[in-house]
């Protein structure tokens, strides 16, 4: 047997040291690094060698659609890109108690429906704990097997023995495999975790399920090697005082990216949201001042937004700025260009930026609606509640087009909008819409002539 080798680890990028250190050299965290163990010659000895693969050309590849399996939740099969693709491994993310474990036990049982067991592994509840969720949630099926263990082998030799559809693993954090003498949720541990894991769901070709813990900042824990191994990563974010979530799709080898499901939480569980853009306008104030609807595209889905901005004479020295759900150094440039370009006087003023309902929003098309709810509130005057505005801004003031201009109107007119103030670029390429006027504008001048009433 070999000798048992010691090194140190940091937790939070990987990087391996044969001494300890302070601080990471790799991603300057302090206090990351940790003593790990390995049994690394006696590991690979008891391991076969495997033939080596022949190289082959790729026209001589075939070709064929992957399998495709509904998982009877509407939204979850957006984000996915239209279901779940067999022996594909899925990480959901998530900050503690936003609804993860709920949305997987519920997925579990829909699937349980159409691919016959489904393996739920639990190494931070007890079955008993498992069945009271259940119960809330109206599930009571012999096809959901509760398995509550931590140590990978036994889980794997359960996997075995049951043969299930679907396999769901809560969470990767808590797992730990023999092979290796570190502790569980060390870098060690989780990537050697989900290394066997996503092996065995290609071999069996198994779906596969996996549950992983955030850090503070909301990426996942662990080493980023936990998401390039996996085939797709979802992140569930949403505010806990609001009653709805956003299952956020970030990487996906079967779908497109940036793709969302919007889900909403009840006592009986989480249910589809069909249309988020109404739930999300449903109690946006009329004719107020610093209240602006924005169209926003979020993957393929279109997006309507209230954007509501508060602007008042600081009481302190240096004035404050807060945002919440907008880049804040993208707010910042913005009402620099309102100060240089359109002579608005914002250096004394607080400003406060709120995207209501607590979703986030990064595209730069939401610029026109920042631009409109600051000086709305600056200035006192309404924006025309009957009014969408989209479009990016430059440096210099112009107004930039942006894409999927048609889909965007449409969702406006499908929820009552009657007018739209976009670029001017856009404006004269877009197609004729009946009932509908659209505005264009080439700079911020124009466009805050026009949208303030």
């Amino acid at each position: 047997m070999s000798k048992i080798k010691t090194f140190y680890q940091c937790q939070a990028c990987g990087y391996a040291s044969p001494k300890w250190l302070g601080k990471c050299p790799d991603c300057d965290a302090w206090n990351t690094i940790v003593e790990e163990k390995s049994f690394s010659d006696t590991y690979r000895a008891g391991h076969a060698v495997h033939a080596l693969p022949q190289p082959q050309p790729l026209n001589a590849v075939s070709g064929g659609r992957e399998k495709r399996m509904p998982t009877g939740i509407q939204e979850l099969d957006r984000a996915l890109g239209g279901g779940v693709v067999q022996g594909s491994v899925i990480l959901v993310g998530g900050d503690p108690g936003i609804g993860k474990s709920t949305l997987l036990l519920q997925t579990a049982s829909h699937l349980s429906e159409r691919a016959g067991k489904v393996l739920y592994v639990s190494g931070e509840e007890s079955p008993e704990q498992i069945k009271l969720r259940a119960e809330r949630l109206s599930i009571n099926s012999d096809k959901i097997i509760l398995l509550s263990e931590t140590n990978l082998e036994g889980i794997m030799g359960a996997a075995a023995g049951v043969s299930p559809g679907a396999v769901v693993i809560d969470s990767i954090q808590t797992l730990y495999t023999e092979e290796l003498a570190s502790a569980p949720g060390s870098v060690g541990q989780v990537r050697e975790c989900a290394a066997r894991l996503v092996s065995f769901a290609k071999r069996s070709g198994i779906a596969l399920f996996i549950i992983g813990h955030v850090t503070k900042e909301g990426a996942i824990a662990g080493p980023r090697v936990l998401e390039h191994i996996v085939d797709t990563v979802l992140y569930f974010e949403g505010d806990r005082g609001h009653s709805f979530r956003i299952l956020r799709t970030v990487k996906n080898r079967f779908g497109s990216t940036n793709e969302i499901g919007v889900f909403g939480m009840t006592d009986s569980g989480l249910i589809d949201i069909e249309n988020p853009s109404e739930l999300f306008l449903s109690e946006k104030p009329q004719d107020v001042a610093g209240s602006t609807v924005v169209a926003c595209i979020e993957g393929t889905r279109p997006l309507l937004i209230d954007l509501q901005a508060l602007v008042s004479p600081t009481t302190f020295g240096m004035p404050r700025r807060t945002c919440m759900g907008i880049d804040f150094n993208r707010v910042n440039l913005l009402v620099a260009v309102m100060e240089k370009i359109s002579g608005m006087h914002l250096g004394g003023m607080d400003i406060f930026l709120n995207v209501v309902g607590g979703i986030k929003i990064s595209e730069p098309a939401v610029d026109l609606g920042i631009i409109a709810s600051i000086a709305s509130s600056f200035r006192e005057t309404p924006v025309d509640s009957r009014t969408v505005v989209f479009g990016e801004v430059g440096l210099a003031g112009e107004i930039r087009a942006v894409n999927q201009v048609d889909a965007r109107i449409k969702e406006a007119a499908k929820i009552g909008f009657r007018r739209a103030i976009i670029p001017k670029t856009n404006a004269d390429k877009l197609k004729n819409n009946a009932g509908f006027e659209t505005i264009g504008v080439n700079s911020v001048d124009d466009f805050l002539e026009v949208v303030l009433i």
